[in-house]
């Protein structure tokens, strides 16, 4: 006898050979508002510094998921980038008309699993969606399979003001697009696929009706009422659950594969293993093995709890989001973020990564901060994974000089964008010299990687080179770089150069250590040289502010006042170099190029703190929170940013693929960490700080970060100022906007100020670097 799960899977099949009974035209689509209040996978442990099958956890899942405004959004199998679901939503019939989560909904967001201080033990979560109405409320508890492909999510319905009929939406992205789907419904699954990449929606009871519909005018709603089952473009299917006269329980598993069968079996079996266990095995309960024995591993967590603010809670969540963001077939390949900024008005017919992919910097700042917690094997595979990304013979397209690191790249080493940027080649040197000396890095295999990776940085570091890959045909000239690490323009950054000169003098360590002694001291002699410029090519003693000495944000030649331009970019005006500053100077007091008391750094402070500063060039901005006594300071990336919304209109930053005048970046909580390390590099000239100076430190900067972080434990790339047209989120001030969330440089910076803090000194500076410059 036929079956109705066979009927889904044959219907699948017929679309697969080029069958659209009911196909059109893909409607245009985009990805899912992107401040998460949760990002989730398993945790897999490593066999032999690698990901596969056999070691302690098993099987090894490839399923990360994502949860905004109450609902699921982008839910990624394969590797880290490759989203396959949009959104899923549960439409809500009541006695007075449809509400359907997000729009209709206020939501919580909790972790499921937590220790008795109510610190989060691993990312799996309960999300809570009540209509505004008050007709019904809905709990969600999401985690991932750790045995399978699979996504588990439990559905509690709650009727309020009589039966309520909910129907689940989903909306397929398969193979990270949203057009080019074939989809296929029946009462017992929900499937889809593109290429390669299938899904299963399977309940642990059937659906009442089940459909599946072609996405009409961007509204996912319009085909609930669709009678169809099968459909081809960009597609959505429903499933409509039995009417709930008071509370029903539903569990639902979306298995993933590469073919129909893989992803349903995957499915199924997450379903009859059930709820209990498969939560047990992801949390790792017991004898299991799972998050709570990836906590438990970090040795230095218990006392950055206790330099925290808030119990620990939000270090807690940080040390998860940081292991999280790492993808599953590429070992030690750490992300920016789980998400697509400004994602629900970004262009999905495309395939992109978003914020899923590699940027050294980033990755620099979230292995420190993995190592600073104590991880012992994420660092070292995150160092072994970096040859995947450097620049050589083997690189596709190359006809250039190499020796430095892809700007932006999939996980899997393909390049997406071509920059040099020299603190990301300086970056990955600098992190292999400190697990060296952390113990944790053999000095046989440090050596071996200097020849084949550390050396060729640092002589680019050095001589530079000329670049031939993609659209770059340029010659690099360090210190100058192409671009500084907002990645949009070129000239002596000192952010960037700060790092050069950290990387070139422990690139001499490891060339002296490595029995290369000519090396050592090119690279020492080439740092000195460099040291012994940052004033005369970075600091203005003729700028419009205050009175006129100060750190540039970025000098374009060699003459800092001169008053240049700086380049136009994200829609915003062209303005001389001295009316924009930045916080980057910084970075050299942390690695230890210059005292905190250096007269050109101090210098630069208060024009950098002017808060009376016109919004435009203005940086600094501090907050209040409800319930909070004090202030709160914050800062953005630099004066005249526009990479942001638009203060004139409220609309995303890029909003239809134009850049326009009124887009404006906001406060980025990394830079609260970025001062917080100043003021401890500040109070520790005269030796370690008193518990006076460290109490101020935690009190202003690591509170702070904890209170821009959103109620998921998840803290933002950028928050919400209070300047311009609020956006149609209607952020309050202090909340993250929809730019990135969780950015995974945010959490890193918030670890390493706690371990700074707890060691009474800043976890990123460099021995030999402050020996040698800012004694």
């Amino acid at each position: 006898m036929t079956t109705l799960k066979t009927l889904a899977l044959a219907s699948a099949a017929m679309l697969a050979a080029g069958a659209a009974p009911h196909g059109a035209q893909a409607a245009p689509t985009t990805w899912a508002y992107s401040a998460k209040t949760g990002v989730g996978a398993s945790y897999e442990a490593y066999v032999d510094g690698v990901y596969k099958a056999g070691g302690k956890t098993g099987a090894v899942s490839k399923v990360w998921f994502s949860i905004a405004d109450g609902v699921l959004t982008e839910t990624m199998y394969g590797l880290i980038h490759e989203a396959q679901i949009k959104q899923m939503r549960i439409a809500v019939q009541t006695a007075t008309g449809l509400a359907v989560e997000g729009a209709d909904t206020t939501s919580k967001t909790e972790y499921l699993h937590v220790d008795a201080a109510g610190r989060p033990l691993s990312p799996a979560y309960k999300i809570t969606t009540t209509d505004k109405q008050g007709r019904f409320v809905i709990e969600k508890r999401i985690f991932t399979d750790p045995d399978r492909n699979a996504l588990f999510v439990r559905v509690t319905v709650k009727a309020l003001k009589g039966p309520v009929t909910p129907t689940l939406v989903l909306e397929p992205h398969m193979a990270n697009t949203g057009g080019g789907d074939a989809g296929a419904a029946s009462t017992t699954a929900l499937t889809a696929f593109e290429g390669r990449a299938f899904l299963s929606l399977k309940g642990s009871k059937p659906f009442a009706k089940a459909s599946a519909s072609i996405l009409k005018d961007g509204d996912a709603l319009a085909g609930l009422k669709a009678a169809t089952t099968s459909a081809k473009g960009a597609i959505v299917l429903a499933g409509q659950l039995p009417t709930v006269a008071k509370e029903a329980t539903f569990d639902f598993a979306i298995g993933f594969g590469p073919n129909a069968k893989t992803a349903d079996g995957a499915a199924a079996a997450s379903l009859k293993t059930g709820y209990a266990e498969v939560l047990a095995r992801y949390n790792g309960e017991g004898a299991r093995v799972g998050w709570e024995d990836y906590l438990a591993s970090l040795t230095e967590l218990p006392r950055l709890r206790e330099a925290s603010e808030d119990g620990g809670k939000l270090v807690q969540a940080s040390a998860l989001m940081l292991k999280v963001q790492e993808d599953r077939t590429h070992a030690g390949a750490l992300i920016a973020s789980l998400s697509n900024p400004w994602g629900d008005t970004v262009d999905a017919t495309q395939s992109s990564t978003g914020y899923k992919a590699v940027w050294p910097r980033d990755f620099y700042q979230c292995a420190m901060a993995l190592a600073a917690l104590g991880d012992k094997q994420t660092p070292l595979a995150a160092f072994h994974y970096l040859p995947t990304v450097q620049v050589g013979p083997k690189t596709p397209g190359n006809k250039g000089d190499g020796g430095w690191f892809l700007q932006k790249s999939h996980v899997d080493g393909t390049p997406e964008w071509v920059g040099v940027q020299l603190d990301q080649t300086a970056m990955p040197i600098m992190l292999g010299w400190k697990l060296w000396k952390l113990g944790w890095l053999p000095e046989a295999e440090l050596k071996a990687y200097y020849g084949t990776m550390l050396k060729p940085a640092a002589d680019f570091l050095v001589r530079g080179g000329k670049v031939d890959l993609g659209w770059n045909h340029n010659t690099v000239t360090p210190p100058f770089t192409q671009q500084e690490r907002w990645e949009e323009q070129g000239g002596y950054s000192p952010s960037t150069t700060a790092a050069v000169i950290a990387g070139l003098v422990v690139a001499g360590d490891v060339a002296e250590a490595a029995g290369d002694k000519a090396s050592a001291e090119l690279y020492r002699k080439t740092a000195d040289d460099y040291s012994s410029k940052v004033e005369a090519r970075m600091v203005t003693t003729k700028g419009s502010l205050g009175d006129g000495h100060y750190y540039l944000r970025l000098n374009s030649d060699q003459d800092p006042d001169n008053k240049s331009t700086v380049e136009k970019r994200n829609g915003q005006q062209a303005v001389p170099e001295d009316r924009m500053l930045d916080a980057g100077f910084l970075e050299l007091v942390r690695y230890g190029v210059r005292r905190a008391d250096d007269p050109a750094i101090v210098a630069t402070l208060p024009k950098l703190d002017d808060e009376a500063m016109e919004d435009l060039y203005r940086v600094r901005y501090s907050f209040k929170f409800p319930g909070v006594d004090g202030t709160f300071p914050g800062w953005r990336r630099y004066g005249v940013d526009g990479y942001g919304e638009d203060t004139k209109t409220g609309a995303n930053y890029g909003a239809g693929g134009q850049m326009a005048p009124g887009q404006r970046g906001r406060v980025w909580p990394i830079f609260t960490g970025e001062r917080g390390h100043y003021e401890l590099a500040l109070a520790s000239l005269s030796g370690k700080p008193d518990a006076a100076a460290l109490k101020k430190i935690r009190d202003t900067y690591v509170k702070a970060i904890e209170l821009f972080a959103n109620e998921g434990l998840l803290i933002p790339e950028q928050v919400w100022d209070g300047v311009g047209q609020q956006s149609a989120h209607g952020y309050a001030r202090g909340e993250g906007t929809d730019s990135a969330t969780p950015l995974a440089w945010s959490h890193a910076e918030y670890v390493k100020l706690l371990r700074s803090v707890s060691d009474g000194q800043v976890w990123d500076n460099y021995a030999p670097v402050k020996a040698r410059f800012s004694r």
